[in-house]
């Protein structure tokens, strides 16, 4: 628990807090590390896209949000792992279900240039398969996934990137957002904790540890090469969730085999309220997963997920004051500048503000 709580514990403490107003829409993004290969024998892969084939529509069933839309996932699968009978069946699913697919990138010791071509070529493999969105001037977009966690030459050990300008480049090949954050315990962890942020690159790595928050004003960063939108999940501590009774938990947002989404911890998502400056009434939930592993999917496809949607449902009434909004990760981002934009009322209006699939 203690670890990595040197990066993120003060701002943390620091962190300006929600403004005290009611509640009017929550999105719920849930954003998977989607590696069906990790520690997979020959064959296992295709079983796993199998259960979610099978079982994804079944913990589903019967659960909508405050737009009569189904729970979503979005896919952000390993570019370097591309495989067609693979991204075939998470096409299938994509198509019947309220499902997207972003871009997830391993890599280490890459330039500026290698880098582009891992991005370029991936890329082109997933939109043979119709994935990733485009923006208003037809351009293909993407949001991204760093693998473990070292966005910007961040990892201590520098050796899980390569590429200190890595916000640029992704900037320049599409990409419109970055959610590969929170990560702590992990050493990865950056100080900007609980916050929607526009990052600046620099020649140095882990220019992400600093940026300016969005907020109606900041529109204008958006479409500049050298910044970067990051939505980060939520971070902090789960005092209803504690070792021996007595020290709390880190509640970072993900979702897992050993920890799945509950009541208890959707009340601290609430609590921490991710939200674009000056509009606190819309709250982002941002949560993680490593959904193509077998411990984790039977949280996901099972009833510990599904006993989760029914508390939603609960707590958010079809005629309630609060509205629920399942989004995928490219529905959230236009959420956001949505509200950047000065946008008021129902949020779900703006699920295709900016970025659109083909």
């Amino acid at each position: 628990m203690i670890r990595a709580l040197d990066k993120w514990l003060v701002p943390y403490l620091r962190r300006p807090r929600r403004a005290p107003v009611e509640i009017t829409d929550v999105m719920i993004a849930v954003c998977d590390h989607f590696e069906p290969f990790h520690h997979a024998s020959p064959g296992e892969e295709m079983e796993r896209l199998a259960r979610w084939e099978g079982e994804f529509p079944e913990v589903t069933a019967g659960y909508t949000d405050s737009d009569g839309l189904a729970p979503a996932h979005t896919f952000f699968y390993p570019i370097e792992q591309y495989n067609e009978p693979v991204l075939s069946a998470v096409e299938r699913i994509c198509k019947a279900h309220h499902t997207e697919v972003e871009i997830h990138l391993h890599h280490s010791g890459d330039t500026e240039e290698t880098l582009r071509e891992k991005l370029r070529q991936g890329i082109e493999d997933f939109s043979r398969h119709g994935f990733l969105p485009i923006d208003a001037e037809g351009n293909t977009r993407y949001s991204f996934i760093h693998g473990n966690w070292a966005l910007d030459h961040s990892h201590p050990t520098m050796d899980r990137c390569g590429v200190p300008t890595e916000l640029t480049v992704l900037r320049e090949t599409g990409c419109y957002a970055d959610y590969t954050f929170p990560s702590a315990p992990d050493p990865t962890q950056p100080p900007m904790v609980n916050a929607i942020y526009y990052a600046e690159d620099t020649p140095e790595p882990c220019s992400h540890h600093r940026g300016r928050l969005v907020s109606e004003g900041t529109s204008s960063l958006r479409d500049a090469r050298d910044h970067l939108l990051l939505i980060n999940g939520p971070l902090g501590f789960n005092w209803g969730n504690r070792k021996a009774g007595v020290i709390p938990k880190i509640e970072n947002g993900e979702v897992s085999g050993t920890n799945p989404a509950n009541a208890n911890r959707l009340k601290v998502w609430l609590e921490l309220g991710v939200h674009v400056q000056n509009r606190p009434e819309w709250v982002f939930v941002k949560l993680h997963t490593h959904g193509g592993t077998p411990q984790n999917m039977k949280t996901l496809l099972g009833q510990p997920m599904k006993s989760f949607y029914e508390h939603l449902a609960q707590q958010f009434p079809a005629k309630g004051p609060r509205r629920l909004h399942y989004v995928t990760a490219r529905e959230m981002a236009n959420i956001v500048h949505a509200a950047e934009d000065g946008k008021e009322g129902d949020a779900g209006q703006f699920r295709d503000h900016l970025y659109t699939l083909r």
